[in-house]
């Protein structure tokens, strides 16, 4: 498009404007409650203004709560992004939770992955070889023993089946802790201390309980009830 002489060059930068469609500012919203802020980014996600309602009310539920069981010390202010962008599920890295806007909308009932992203920065672990199984088990085990709307969303621990390994990660890891925690009360609490303070090792399981790690494993599938 050529501009008019009558307009000038102030007409071609219009017509660009114009071509290019509407912007639109992300909407930023901030909320505190019981010494905790919580700071919302939407990025014109999309996601229904409800589902963002429950995720903030689910937030200010349970962090207080995994806080006070594992680390009082834990980041009193919070970040979570809605974004389009994110095409996957959920992660979180430096106290900020990015979801993604297409899973969350597929899935409104699914606000307990905000209890299991929280508990990641509750973990806080910073970069160190650590086994990323225990890291997402952990998680899991909270969102079980916290989570909100896991029923609505579908969401639970499964069964144990053979060929199961605690090495499995999320929900199977998650299940063979409930059953340690059941028999060996306050081992995960123990093996989070342990994690963030850079002091696991093998070895921690067998300290905390009396057995190592595979012979815990085998004692559960003999008997996995919880």
């Amino acid at each position: 498009m050529q501009p008019s002489k009558r307009f000038g060059a102030r007409a071609l930068i219009i017509a660009s404007l114009v071509a290019a469609g509407p912007t639109f500012a992300d909407t930023v919203n901030s909320y505190q409650q019981n010494g905790y802020t919580l700071t919302v980014t939407d990025k014109n996600s999309g996601i229904a203004q409800s589902t963002v309602d429950t995720m903030i009310s689910t937030f200010f539920t349970i962090y207080p709560k995994e806080a006070a069981d594992f680390n009082p010390n834990t980041s009193k202010t919070v970040n979570i992004v809605l974004d389009p962008s994110y095409d996957g599920v959920a992660a979180t890295a430096n106290a900020t939770e990015t979801y993604g806007a297409a899973y969350m909308i597929a899935n409104p009932n699914d606000t307990d992955t905000v209890t299991h992203e929280s508990m990641h920065i509750v973990q806080d672990y910073g970069q160190q070889n650590i086994p990323g199984w225990l890291v997402e088990g952990i998680a899991d085990y909270a969102r079980n023993r916290y989570g909100v709307n896991n029923a609505a969303a579908g969401w639970s621990l499964p069964d144990y089946a053979p060929g199961q390994n605690y090495t499995d990660s999320y929900r199977i890891t998650a299940r063979f802790l409930v059953w340690v925690e059941e028999h060996h009360a306050g081992t995960v609490q123990g093996l989070d201390a342990a994690l963030r303070g850079r002091s696991y090792t093998d070895q921690t399981w067998a300290q905390l309980t009396g057995a190592d790690v595979d012979t815990l494993w085998a004692q559960y599938t003999a008997s996995p009830g919880i």
